[in-house]
Order: C-alpha cells, then sequence, then structure tokens
C-alpha cells in the first residue's frame, strides 16, 4: 500500500482504526506496533497530500 494508491475517505478510516486500536489496549502491542505506525504515516501522507492539493486548488481559484 502506498499513499498514491488510498483514497481521503481510505486514508482517513485507516487512521481512525488506528487510533481506535491503541487507546483500547490496555498493554500496548509491541509486536504489531511499528507496522500500524507504518500503515498510519501511509494514510496520513495521502490525506495530507489530498487536503494540500485542495487547497492549492481553492488558493487558485479564490486570488486576486
Amino acid at each position: 500500500m502506498t499513499k498514491n494508491e488510498l483514497t481521503f475517505k481510505d486514508g482517513f478510516e485507516i487512521l481512525k482504526k488506528n487510533a481506535e486500536l491503541l487507546e483500547s489496549q490496555e498493554q500496548p502491542d509491541i509486536d504489531n506496533l511499528m507496522k500500524i505506525v507504518e500503515e498510519s504515516m501511509i494514510a496520513y501522507k495521502a490525506c495530507k497530500s489530498r487536503v494540500d492539493a485542495v487547497q492549492q486548488a481553492l488558493d487558485e481559484t479564490f486570488k486576486d
């Protein structure tokens, strides 16, 4: 999975799922923590990229 393969909605769902998983654990699952962090970073970058693109398009539309 790469950030280019994820939509904003998919990335957001991954971030939400991983946040809920981490919050619900009484003890951290160290064995899977790196996988969760890596997956979350890819999802975050996909979401940020999409938000940045929308912001740029809005800036271009409303400049001047």
